[in-house]
């Protein structure tokens, strides 16, 4: 596994910052136009292709919050109970079958329709009928209370979904109250994965001396299926320019993207520029951030590349921030950026001026009730633990150099990228 030096400026030349790099690879990379259509059952995390519009109003009528007594409300005593004559029942999924009739209350249930006319329904619980031929309505209600509008939740003609939504439960379950079954949604994205080094083994084998187990590709292979992509395992490359060459190019034929870790510093078994720049081109392959330096973005043939650093903790960085936009929008979903939290930093850290930096972190309450930002004690890009026992990521803007213990700081929890 390629050890990154401590200072991504080691090696000097100019470097990209990552919003330039962001708004760069907006510009260079298309959505995937393929689309298919899915269950409901089968809709969850896909985006959606098309704007989903309502073709009826939701509620399509007014209808009962609670279970109690329609009424109309200009039938009610101003000053004191009002005693009226019960003449039918509604439960959900059923009409009265005619008007409602002045100075009469109608037994209504949760969801059920409101009769025609009436305004005002009165929890059962503020009510009294000794034996359901009549009920005592107490004063003091509101006209119109108790009472869902039709439409209220969606009206018939509006966007309710819009296109490049990835698909939450909530919307699966609004989908279906407007009646879909399926819906057209893209194409998963296709992703050949890759790692690269001699000192790689797979989990499982023999470990000899000097050897190391391939975390990198089983983290990238969990953060993609989360994303949702049609992720392709192609395993480990050795350090030969030839073979990385040749395993780019016949994976770029039948994927949309491809991703690999490891093997895009400057050393003499680095052999991913190279290969990459054989097989198409490198729009960038250095940005200034910690951890993570040597990234890149480029194209194999028809395939969009991203080649990502050796090290584990700046392999989930560095997807997290870099290659998850690229790869949203490849998908044609909206645009996901995090939303950070700001906190009070509980620390202290120097960083060089002019790149950003990404500490892994938590939280907690101050003793004011404040919430504080605390760093992760070891900073190193190979330490694994480092995110397992963090909640999320402090992010160090390109101009600062100290961080003093109350500064504010950007916050990102893990789960903003889901």
């Amino acid at each position: 596994m390629v050890q990154l030096d401590n200072d991504c400026f080691a090696f000097g030349g100019p470097m990209m910052a990552v919003g330039p790099a962001l708004a760069l690879l907006a510009g260079r990379v298309a959505p995937v136009t393929a689309t298919e259509t899915v269950p409901l059952s089968g809709a969850l995390g896909r985006v959606l292709a098309a704007d989903l519009v309502a073709p009826f109003s939701v509620p399509p009528h007014d209808n009962a919050a609670v279970d109690g007594y329609a009424v109309f409300f200009d039938d009610l005593a101003a000053d004191g109970p009002t005693v009226l004559p019960v003449t039918a029942r509604v439960a959900a999924g059923q009409w009265l079958g005619r008007p409602a009739v002045r100075g009469e209350a109608v037994r209504i249930f949760t969801g059920a329709p409101m009769p025609a006319g009436m305004d005002t329904v009165f929890m059962q619980e503020d009510c009294r009928s000794s034996d359901g031929s009549t009920v005592t309505l107490p004063a003091g209600n509101r006209r119109g209370v108790n009472r869902r509008l039709a439409g209220e939740d969606v009206r018939e003609g509006s966007v309710v979904l819009t296109a490049g939504r990835r698909l939450r439960p909530e919307d699966i379950a609004l989908a279906a109250s407007l009646g879909h079954g399926t819906l057209e949604v893209r194409c998963r994205l296709r992703v050949a994965v890759f790692s690269t080094g001699d000192e790689l083994r797979q989990p499982g084998q023999p470990l000899e001396p000097g050897a190391v187990y391939d975390a990198n590709r089983y983290a990238l292979i969990a953060l993609l299926t989360r994303l949702g992509c049609a992720v392709t395992d192609l395993g480990i490359l050795p350090d030969r320019f030839e073979a990385i060459r040749d395993a780019l190019a016949e994976a770029a034929a039948g994927h949309d993207a491809l991703i690999t870790s490891g093997g895009m510093s400057t050393g003499e078994e680095d052999h991913v520029k190279p290969a990459v720049e054989a097989n198409g081109r490198l729009d960038f392959w250095r940005l200034a951030i910690k951890p993570g330096r040597p990234v890149a973005l480029g194209r194999v043939r028809d395939a969009v590349f991203v080649g990502l650093p050796g090290n584990p903790v700046a392999v989930v960085v560095t997807f997290l921030r870099i290659a998850r936009p690229i790869l949203l929008r490849l998908m044609g979903a909206m645009d996901e950026t995090p939303r950070p939290i700001p906190v009070r930093a509980a620390f202290a850290h120097k960083k060089k001026p002019g790149r950003r930096e990404f500490l892994r972190g938590s939280l907690a309450r101050g003793e004011d009730g404040a919430l504080c930002a605390t760093k992760y004690p070891r900073d190193g890009a190979g330490v694994l633990s480092s995110l397992v026992d963090s909640e999320g990521l402090i992010e160090l803007p390109e101009d600062l150099a100290q961080v003093e213990p109350g500064m504010i700081v950007d916050f990102v929890p893990f789960k903003e990228f889901l």
